[in-house]
């Protein structure tokens, strides 16, 4: 293994955002490790390793604490510190997809608290202390507009107005050991699944790519931020990922610049309030 190479974890890659950030993080020389529940998040390594990095791939249930535990005890052992995590993994059921009323819906769709919320306050407790004698590093949890707008139901929303505050406070517990804790708000995705769809019918679906953005550029814009002297300003903030690629002057695929939903609907995220209670 490559020591001098940056290490990055990437939570739920074995398809969707989560790939995608890990192929860019890879293009920009980093060690990646993902975890997926299933043997396909090989395939994303392979994908990492032809970027120009270094690709790990981990089976790992993010529902069991102890799978959890064992592979940072890996990630202890291989490399001995991490400098980004990201925190993706989330179970996504389909019936939480569509046009239905909470109530109609399963009961497990709210798994999304289990794996998708408290998940990622594990796999951060577990990362801390491989990120803090270093005093640097960057937490990041993927996170949508759906934290502050309705958007698929409660099982879609609430974990991710969660992961949004959940950013917040951790910042503050980290603030005195230089890292940064953030949670991005991603677009609408150009995942493989939604470029099947597009293909599929243009006329009816072409739309779709005068707004949507690939996961990569979350992953380029976790980088910048990465590298960013002044991350620690950001820290405990929720930030709209199309708004970064901006300031960082990163442009998405053919050069497009996904626009914001700030812009298209007037969203944006909440500030946290300055009150502290310890």
């Amino acid at each position: 293994m490559t020591g001098d190479r940056p290490v990055a974890v990437v939570t739920g890659a074995s398809r969707g955002a989560g790939a995608g950030i890990a192929h860019a993080l890879g293009a920009h020389g980093c060690t990646v490790y993902v975890t997926g529940r299933t043997v396909d998040t090989s395939d994303t390594a392979d994908k990492i390793a032809a970027a120009g990095g270094e690709g790990i791939a981990v089976r790992v249930d993010h529902s069991d604490d102890a799978q959890v535990a064992a592979f940072f005890d890996r990630v202890a052992q291989d490399h001995g510190r991490i400098d980004i995590l990201v925190n993706n993994a989330a179970i996504i059921r389909d019936e939480m997809m569509g046009r239905t009323k909470f109530w109609e819906e399963p009961l497990n769709v709210i798994d999304t608290l289990d794996v998708g919320l408290r998940s990622s306050y594990v796999a951060t407790v577990y990362a801390a202390p491989l990120m803090v004698p270093n005093r640097r590093g960057l937490v990041v949890f993927t996170s949508s507009s759906g934290a502050v707008h309705y958007a698929f139901g409660p099982a879609y929303g609430v974990p991710k107005a969660g992961v949004d505050k959940m950013a917040a406070d951790m910042a503050y517990d980290f603030r005195d050991v230089g890292i940064a804790a953030v949670s991005i708000w991603m677009g609408s995705l150009l995942t493989e699944r939604v470029r099947g769809i597009i293909a599929s019918n243009p006329d009816r679906f072409g739309h779709i790519l005068d707004t949507a953005e690939t996961p990569e550029l979350t992953g380029h814009v976790i980088w910048a931020l990465a590298q960013d002297p002044a991350v620690l300003a950001v820290s405990g903030r929720t930030l709209i990922g199309a708004e970064l690629a901006v300031e960082y002057g990163i442009s998405d695929e053919c050069g497009r610049q996904p626009p914001s939903y700030r812009d298209l609907f007037d969203v944006h995220p909440p500030q946290q309030a300055a009150h502290v209670m310890r």
